[in-house]
């Protein structure tokens, strides 16, 4: 197979990013875009000339020309019907995460694409960013000695806060550290997480909704590893999107630290004072290159049909990490560590 024919479903910001990826690559014989938004399907058209473009979703689903769906629609209770949808059809599924909204769901996505022999993988971008490919060189191959206790801070700008809580119920932890819980679980393999603990805190959010700024995690890994990860969405606006991240992993043998704070790249004008480019968690195009990890994870993904290689996402990871966050929403509201695997019903 030389090339392939793709639907993306949704073109907002992500899906604009992966729309106009795919229209670049020479393994995409075809674009097909979905957008409910008529401004933002102008745009995208304007953008990237696709095969068609529709607003309505089933229209990619029912085409028998598409062999690939990518769901980057919003809210993400949409993910589910949509991928469910794809995969019954026959066509390789790259959706954003979260992979769907229950455990239940998930589990039945999964079993479809194994049943269909499809490609099947969930948007953790963060795993191409090159310094977090080096944490995972790093814990991999041992170049410090034995991983001891592992940590990530993430924090986004209000702005993306209120975006996020506007269309979703789910927590800090479901929506934000989530990146970051599969980063590190894909770092330690083939550690299990066996234990967690959550809290949640807010002072802003929480002055007009239920939702907390910011949720802080630890889990205990079956190695006695420990990870501690916290993600908020209460930065003051700055730079458009602007996300910073704090790793740090400490070994038998040694240390890592990375600073993913994106301090290093500074724009300093007298109308907008201090801002950081490149600094949104997808990345940025900056003229003819793209800068960050979300294009080169689109293009992984369609390499992975082409050459039939595996995905690097692979869904049972993602369901991991979506137990894990389900697991710490329940820590938080119970206020005690949640043991893994749960055995309560669902």
């Amino acid at each position: 197979m030389d090339s392939i024919n793709i639907g993306v479903i949704g073109t907002g910001w992500t899906g604009g990013i992966r729309a106009n990826a795919l229209a670049k690559s020479p393994y995409i014989e075809e674009l097909h875009v979905a957008e409910i938004n008529p401004e933002r399907l102008a745009e995208i058209k304007a953008e990237t000339n696709p095969a068609s473009s529709t607003d309505q979703w089933e229209d990619l689903v029912k085409n028998d020309e598409i062999q690939a769906i990518v769901v980057s629609a919003t809210p993400e209770a949409t993910h589910y019907p949509m991928t469910k949808a794809a995969l019954e059809a026959g066509k390789h599924v790259f959706v954003e995460k979260p992979i769907s909204t229950t455990l239940e769901e998930a589990d039945e996505l999964i079993a479809l694409a194994e049943a269909n022999n499809l490609k099947f993988t969930v948007g953790y971008s963060q795993r191409f960013k090159p310094r977090f490919a080096y944490v995972n060189k790093v814990i991999k191959e041992k170049l410090a000695g034995e991983p001891v206790t592992c940590l990530v801070s993430r924090n986004v700008t209000r702005e993306l806060g209120k975006k996020i809580t506007g269309r979703s119920k789910l927590s800090p932890a479901a929506m934000e550290a989530t990146h970051d819980l599969d980063f590190l679980l894909w770092c330690l393999q083939p550690r299990k997480p066996v234990k967690v603990y959550s809290q949640t805190s807010g002072k802003l959010f929480r002055q007009n909704s239920e939702t907390p700024d910011h949720q802080w995690m630890m889990v205990t890994m079956d190695d006695g590893t420990t990870i501690t990860v916290g993600a908020g969405w209460i930065l003051p606006l700055g730079y458009p999107n602007y996300s910073q991240c704090w790793i740090e992993v400490v070994c038998t043998d040694g240390a890592l630290t990375i600073d993913d704070t994106h301090k290093e790249v500074q724009l300093n004008t007298a109308e907008h004072g201090i801002r950081y480019p490149m600094s949104s968690m997808p990345g940025e195009p900056v003229d003819h290159v793209f800068a960050g990890p979300m294009q080169e994870e689109t293009i992984h993904f369609v390499e992975a049909i082409v050459y039939d290689r595996p995905v690097m996402v692979k869904p049972a990871e993602a369901r991991l990490v979506m137990d894990v966050y389900v697991a710490a929403d329940m820590s938080d509201e119970l206020g005690e560590p949640i043991t893994l695997p749960r055995n309560d019903p669902r």
